[in-house]
Formats: structure tokens, C-alpha cells, sequence
């Protein structure tokens, strides 16, 4: 068996990785790997928010506001009693689509490793369920016990 010789004449090499090509553009991308504090990051969407402070706050806040949305959706009380089975289930079903969708948008902002948006993810998360999840604001112990979808699992 001959190893040693293999015809490889009419394939070209892969395009170069170090931006000499000039069919791929070069650009360099900064990973972080673990946590930093800093207003230059990455969050969800390429180049946003950029190295604008005014866009980070904007995007620390809504991250904020996900996360409570994501509470809201888990301990809110939507369908109401005596509503068909068929339509309370595709309620439920919107409902449980749209709640893991942002509950992984939140994932995701979060993996950008900024330390600020594992901050305002967390407290997001905290006070929505303050607001929903927590006896604070029931009126009696049944409407602990009832929501429309069942807990998250992970």
C-alpha cells in the first residue's frame, strides 16, 4: 500500500485564517471567557450595544425587563376559569413558547459575560418574583397555588 504519494491536484488550499485573503474580510473578535465590569460589551445582538454608556444602560435595562417579563409569564394568572380546553391549551402552549424564548434570551445576555448584566438578570429575575411569585401581594393562599404554566425545571 502506497501512502506516501496522494493526488490532490485540483484542490485549492482553505482561504487563509490570518485576514491576508482578500475574499474574507478580516475582523477581530474579543471573547471574554470569564466576568468583567465594562460598559464596551456585546449583548445578544452583534455590535450592541457597542461602546456607547448611554446603549449599555439601555441594554442593561432590558435585559432587567426580560427577566421580569420571564416571572410574570410563570406566576400570572391569564386563562380564565371556564375557558375551553382547546383554546386554554394553545394559550398555554403560546404562553410556554414565549416564556422559554426570553427566559433564553436572558441565557444568552447573560453569556456574554458582562458582569452588570448578571447583575440586573438576577435582580430582574429577583423582583418579578417578588411581585408575582411571592405571597406579598396575594390575596389568599389558593391563588399561591394556581398558574396558568407549570414551574420551570432545569
Amino acid at each position: 500500500m502506497d501512502h506516501g504519494n496522494h493526488d490532490m491536484g485540483s484542490m485549492a488550499p482553505p482561504p487563509s485564517m490570518n485576514g491576508s485573503s482578500t475574499t474574507m474580510p478580516h475582523r477581530k473578535i474579543m471573547m471574554h471567557m470569564t466576568f468583567f465590569w465594562g460598559t464596551a460589551a456585546e449583548v445578544l445582538f452583534s455590535n450592541w450595544p457597542g461602546t456607547s454608556t448611554g446603549m449599555y444602560y439601555v441594554a442593561l435595562l432590558f435585559v432587567f425587563a426580560l427577566a421580569v417579563l420571564v416571572e410574570w409569564l410563570s406566576h400570572y394568572r391569564i386563562i380564565k376559569a371556564g375557558s375551553g380546553h382547546v383554546a386554554a391549551g394553545l394559550v398555554q402552549t403560546l404562553l410556554h413558547c414565549l416564556r422559554v424564548g426570553l427566559g433564553y434570551m436572558v441565557m444568552l445576555a447573560v453569556m456574554s459575560f458582562n458582569a452588570g448584566v448578571f447583575l440586573v438578570a438576577v435582580a430582574g429575575h429577583t423582583l418579578g418574583f417578588f411581585l408575582f411569585g411571592s405571597r406579598v401581594f396575594k390575596k389568599s393562599v389558593e391563588d399561591d397555588k394556581r398558574s396558568d404554566l407549570p414551574p420551570v425545571r432545569c
